[in-house]
């Protein structure tokens, strides 16, 4: 069990899964969601996982940001429910998707982002690397070039969606796509700064600083 050092001790069960398709994800977070609209008593969530090559459009997002037709059969396309535009998810990212009822920490959208943003800025710090936020622009850099993404869902105060850090990915993917509709700035990932990085080391410093930033006690439990 990973202890933050706040008192109120939340629990937060984290499920480490692995290579994950999207969707499969997705269905899961719905089904984690659903159970905690209905009982709110139920432990928070954090879910850490990779996934094949994918490619997601936010609610509202631009289709002009894909450099490829929506119908060409060749790339995996899925338009979801979470704010945001386009993204790009690869094994090699690592996918964080946190269900909490913010009930029991700050009924703020905003400042829920921002202590995401917090949570991987704190990742990065733990190899030696300045994470940097953008004002008006969510999500996290390093030396100009973005490392990590977020976009959310909220539904009577639960949270679903979440991050995704650039750990050691193939950034071809990104190359067919203005990323989070931000064309003037470049994405970037660890593994330009630390090659020999991996995802599997990153899973436990992300679930350490979550611990520390939203004050709970990971609790590591099995897949359902």
């Amino acid at each position: 069990m990973i202890r933050s050092n706040n008192l109120s001790h939340n629990r937060c069960l984290l499920y480490n899964a692995g290579l994950l398709p999207y969707l499969d994800a997705h269905q899961w977070q719905r089904s984690l969601l659903t159970e905690r609209i209905h009982n709110s008593s139920l432990d928070d969530v954090l879910i850490l996982l990779e996934h094949p090559p994918v490619y997601t459009l936010g609610q509202g997002s631009n289709p002009e940001f894909l450099k490829f037709a929506l119908d060409n059969g060749q790339f995996e396309v899925h338009k979801i429910e979470r704010g945001g535009e386009v993204t790009y998810h690869c094994p090699g990212q690592l996918v964080g998707y946190p269900i909490l009822n913010l009930q029991r920490y700050r009924k703020d959208l905003h400042w829920y982002l921002r202590q995401l943003e917090e949570v991987l800025i704190r990742v990065l710090a733990v190899y030696g690397l300045q994470g940097d936020r953008i004002p008006s622009l969510t999500g996290v850099w390093l030396e100009g070039r973005k490392v990590a993404a977020i976009g959310i869902k909220v539904s009577r105060w639960i949270t679903m969606h979440g991050f995704a850090l650039n750990v050691c990915p193939d950034m071809t993917g990104f190359e067919r796509i203005v990323p989070c509709g931000i064309a003037d700035k470049p994405v970037g990932s660890l593994a330009e700064w630390i090659p020999s990085i991996t995802c599997q080391e990153v899973r436990s410093s992300v679930a350490k600083c979550f611990a520390e930033v939203f004050g709970v006690d990971i609790i590591e439990s099995t897949q359902p």
